[in-house]
């Protein structure tokens, strides 16, 4: 997660544009008050990209803290402008957000009955193997996604499986049984 201050420098940025745009229309007017708030929303997009990446597993990582920066310079575009109300709501609900919720997002991942596996396995015969295991055991293969291992020293069949369990169990052990599937090389929740 990108620390406390980037997050006030990209609010205090956006804010500084903004006044500048409001100062420009203001002392010399005729131009658009929302042309340079636009141009920080495109910049942090860009910023964005940066930080949003996806690993060689196919997991996407930084989303909500590209998210989180791009919410930053909104609020501080309306600080900006003069919203300071708006502004303060917003820079409240962003810290909820980011710290309350993660704590909810947390919990709904260790109660969830559905897993998002990468598995890269021996062989083919391997991976039939572990599903056919997954239906002895109730546990129902609801996405599936298979292909050849391409990479420097990869080989075998890679899969990106998603699953649900009959029923809630303790998810570290869930993933234990899973990891001792025969011919599996690496296994990592997505």
């Amino acid at each position: 997660m990108t620390g406390f201050r980037t997050y006030m420098l990209v609010c205090m940025g956006s804010a500084a544009v903004m006044m500048t745009n409001q100062y420009i229309y203001q002392t010399f007017g005729g131009s658009d008050p929302s042309r340079l708030g636009a141009q920080v929303i495109s910049g942090i997009g860009f910023l964005g990209a940066g930080i949003i990446i996806v690993t060689k597993n196919n997991q996407v990582r930084g989303l909500t803290t590209a998210a989180g920066l791009w919410a930053a310079a909104c609020a501080g575009l309306a600080v900006g402008i003069g919203f300071y109300k708006g502004a303060m709501l917003m820079g409240l609900a962003i810290s909820l957000i980011m710290t309350v919720f993660q704590k909810v997002d947390n919990r709904l991942l260790t109660t969830s009955r559905i897993f998002n596996l990468y598995m890269n396995f021996n062989a083919a015969a391997n991976l039939n193997l572990f599903l056919e295991s997954c239906k002895d055991r109730n546990i129902q293969i609801i996405d599936m996604q298979a292909f050849k291992a391409k990479g420097k020293g990869e080989d075998g069949i890679v899969a990106i499986i998603t699953l649900k369990t009959a029923k809630r169990e303790p998810r570290g052990n869930v993933l234990q049984v899973f990891g001792m599937a025969e011919g599996l090389k690496y296994m990592e929740e997505l």
